[in-house]
């Protein structure tokens, strides 16, 4: 086990663009037994690598539960989890994706963050015939992004995360308890997300219509842009006062220092992806305060893991004591991942990829994100919705920006700890 230990510690360490990380027993039967391989595929660098910054940390915390192996038809099993990173990137995301089905010959993908990650590794999976299961996308850009058929869907790919129709619900829901003109700016990249939010049905437009927002959407522009000069003057033009969009962390920096810079002063700012996490608040330094962003997960979510009995509190606690940052979303993603793998494989009729398959789908679990349950908790069959709620970044006591729960009036089992203020 030291020469294990040692080489965990160099894997972890390992800023690389994969890392392989073996759960070893001390089972004398191991030794015969057939490895059960887990891919996992998520944004390690690049400008998407926030999303990937814990699961380093979640795969290392999870060791000691892997030690024994699994038992799947009466079988202890090891595991062994393979990481690569996407590098941000969608053809490096299906590369890795192919290298892992192709090469390592995984039994099982795992997959996170972004359509940009998420929407190639699927791909791979459904045409190799492997069974994954993804996270951290909307799901209308997951499933229509891929070129889903509400009639067929898919047979290998099955997906957990909250939809479009939810993350407007909970925008609007603060927009409202708040005095505004009800003018809306939306920034909306050519990208997989930026074409799902700003789409004419799917995304924001038509419902901000119907509740009497009027929406400024001056256009799809391209990620890492320098410069927002054109939108911050057809808002300034329009008299916006709300600003929404989905973007990346650098974009939301260039956007919000050009904003000041130029005179415009929203009342409101609500962004997705961009101000999900603390160090991308941080690096704004006074722009960060007050602004307001979906909430996925957090320590004051009411669940549990399956696998490890921690509750969301105890969870980011111990990522802060032992990772010395603040807590992050997508820690709870990730080892919900894990936790729907594991009821899988244990559920498994066999090893192959068809029972894996098979067992997926019939999955019915209560994890560290809520109920995860395909085939009656979505819109599709391979889609199980999670909740959603609202948040702010408030000046905190224990770190610079804290994010608060400000509205959950579309999952009212998650509680609130603050009140949604304008931007002073």
């Amino acid at each position: 086990m030291n020469k294990f230990n040692q080489h965990r510690r160099t894997v972890l360490k390992s800023a690389g663009a994969a890392a392989a990380i073996t759960a070893l027993g001390r089972i004398p039967a191991f030794a015969q037994s057939r490895e059960i391989k887990v891919g996992y595929v998520s944004p390690q660098t690049g400008p998407l690598a926030a999303f990937g910054e814990a699961d380093k940390w979640v795969i290392s915390s999870l060791q000691e539960k892997f030690k024994g192996g699994i038992e799947i038809a009466g079988k202890k099993l090891p595991v062994r989890i393979i990481l690569k990173d996407s590098q941000s990137s969608p053809n490096r995301a299906g590369e890795v994706a192919n290298d892992l089905i192709l090469k390592e010959k995984i039994d099982l993908m795992l997959v996170s963050s972004t359509p940009e990650t998420a929407n190639p590794v699927s791909d791979a999976c459904e045409l190799n015939e492997v069974p994954c299961i993804s996270t951290v996308v909307p799901w209308q850009p997951w499933f229509f992004g891929r070129g889903g058929k509400p009639q067929t869907a898919f047979k290998w790919t099955y997906h957990m995360f909250w939809g479009l129709e939810d993350v407007i619900a909970n925008f609007t829901n603060g927009w409202k308890s708040v005095q505004t003109n009800k003018k809306v700016g939306g920034l909306f990249p050519n990208d997989g997300d930026g074409n799902a939010w700003g789409d004419k049905y799917l995304g924001f437009p038509k419902p901000l219509a119907e509740m009497g927002f009027s929406l400024t959407d001056t256009g799809r522009y391209q990620n890492m842009n320098q410069d927002f000069s054109a939108q911050i003057a057809a808002f300034k033009k329009d008299g916006v006062e709300i600003v929404t969009g989905v973007m990346i962390p650098p974009d939301a920096k260039t956007f919000l220092t050009q904003a000041k810079q130029q005179g415009f002063k929203p009342k409101v700012i609500t962004l997705g992806k961009a101000l999900l996490f603390p160090g991308a608040i941080d690096a704004l330094g006074d722009l960060g305060d007050g602004l307001t962003t979906e909430v996925w997960w957090s320590p004051w979510h009411p669940f549990k893991s399956t696998f490890t009995g921690m509750s969301a509190k105890e969870l980011c606690g111990a990522y802060e004591e032992q990772s010395k940052k603040q807590w992050t979303q997508p820690i709870g993603f990730s080892h919900a991942l894990f936790e729907v793998a594991v009821d899988a494989l244990k559920r498994s009729k066999d090893t192959s990829k068809p029972a894996i398959r098979d067992a997926i789908a019939a999955t019915s679990i209560n994890t560290i994100v809520g109920p995860v349950k395909w085939g009656g908790q979505g819109p599709f069959k391979n889609v199980s919705k999670t909740p959603l709620v609202l948040g702010q970044w408030v000046k905190g006591k224990k770190h610079k920006y804290e994010l608060v729960i400000v509205n959950n009036a579309a999952a009212p089992t998650i509680p609130t700890n603050g009140k949604m203020k304008l931007i002073s």
